[in-house]
């Protein structure tokens, strides 16, 4: 099979372990962040055999906060070939392995132990050449600070690039239903294809993180996102026995989206991004049988203002932030009739 999926936490790291021991000629590998100490290893333990390892590392969150020095440090010291990934972009928050030059992973998960251990996380890997060619391109180009195009008729989702377009036209085709396992639903234009799906008739499921797992600085946008998207009906829940990082996108239960692309305009704007569309049967079948487990073990998000007022109660500015009055019996937020 071209195609296949590993499902985090699931399938465990093993699968890409198995990936890494396996190569034999060249890995190609771009990470958000790499700290997990089994796959450092593994990285280790391929070059010492004689694999061509090659490793793009993002320096630093927009915050500035530096994740990846200790790791880049240890790489370094024992031979493997690390950079930084491509100042040209605010943060990579590309998440991609190539092996042999013959398989690529794309991937919702940094290679840190929780994202393999306790988040809902995803990985396509595929052995198509077209794909796996435009992956190494990418990879080429950033790793020479060269320009990377990849133009009206590319197989992939990137950003910054055809993310926005790509995404809009898969909630733009459902007919039926609309399933989303996202971190951030920030993207005025991404909110606005969602409503006008709901109100076309297609059933709208929303897995979010909630208001408190935001970062401050992308509350109004977080919550006012997924206020709006209750109003028009969709159904907005949280994870009970995982942790949310994916980011998938599944329409009608016969093709989906994956890969590193946060609903935020940050992501489409500023960041390198990747993602696939897989319409492969035996792929989508698992996606589609893993997130309605996934909503089974969740409840509604609670969005009032006396639930976001209990929420942020540490927070002094969200009431100002969010333009609800400070007082617990005021009426609740309520979506329209009709959810």
């Amino acid at each position: 099979m071209s195609r296949s999926v590993i499902v985090l936490p699931d399938d465990s790291a093993r699968p890409i372990l198995d990936a890494i021991q396996g190569a034999r000629e060249s890995l190609r590998i771009k990470m958000f962040i790499f700290s997990d100490p089994s796959l450092l290893q593994a990285v280790i333990d391929a070059h010492k055999r004689g694999v061509k390892v090659r490793i793009m590392l993002n320096p630093a969150r927009r915050s500035g906060e530096k994740e990846n020095d200790a790791s880049r440090e240890l790489l370094t010291s024992a031979g493997v070939e690390v950079i930084d990934s491509n100042p040209a972009f605010d943060v990579t928050h590309e998440k991609s392995m190539v092996v042999d030059s013959a398989t690529a992973y794309v991937k919702s998960l940094n290679w840190q132990t929780k994202n393999l251990t306790v988040t809902r996380d995803y990985a396509v890997v595929t052995a198509h050449k077209h794909e796996v060619d435009e992956i190494i391109e990418c990879f080429e180009a950033d790793w020479n600070r060269t320009a990377f195009t990849p133009g009206d008729h590319s197989h992939l989702i990137w950003c910054i690039g055809n993310g926005r377009q790509r995404l809009g036209q898969l909630i733009d085709e459902a007919k039926h239903s609309l399933w989303l396992q996202n971190e951030r639903y920030q993207d005025p234009v991404m909110i606005e294809h969602l409503v006008r799906a709901k109100r076309r008739g297609v059933q709208v499921h929303i897995m979010a993180r909630p208001p408190h797992k935001l970062k401050k600085e992308k509350l109004v946008e977080g919550v006012s996102g997924l206020r709006v998207l209750e109003d028009v009906g969709a159904k907005i829940h949280k994870l009970k026995h995982v942790k949310l990082h994916a980011k998938v996108l599944l329409a009608d239960g016969d093709r989906a989206i994956i890969g590193s692309i946060n609903l935020a305009p940050g992501s489409f704007d500023s960041r390198r991004e990747l993602a696939i569309e897989v319409r492969d049967d035996h792929v989508v079948s698992r996606i589609d049988k893993v997130i309605h487990h996934d909503w089974e073990n969740s409840k509604a998000l609670d969005l009032s203002d006396e639930a976001l007022l209990s929420e942020l109660e540490d927070d002094d500015n969200v009431t100002e932030d969010l333009g609800i009055k400070p007082h617990h019996h005021e009426e609740p937020h309520q979506p329209k009739k009709g959810k």
